[in-house]
């Protein structure tokens, strides 16, 4: 099985770093619209984290996973 995940990196107040993760994001999905998706939540300041508020975009990233299950008992 194939599984894809959206990680949304962002810089917290503290200097740290934090990731918000969308499963399954669309196969289209561009720059701007996660360009727009990052500003807006950074714009409603509508996640916590441990490291304080978001304050900056470090990054964006699809990882694919890829997982083989074996038949055992």
């Amino acid at each position: 099985m194939i599984t894809e995940t959206l990680q949304l990196n962002f810089r917290t107040a503290s200097g740290g770093r934090t990731t918000i993760s969308v499963p399954d994001p669309r196969p289209d999905l561009t720059d701007a619209e996660v360009q727009t998706i990052m500003d807006t939540i950074l714009a409603g300041n509508i996640f916590e984290s441990s490291g304080g508020d978001l304050t900056g975009i470090l990054g964006a990233l699809i990882v694919t996973r890829q997982t083989k299950e074996f038949n055992v008992s």
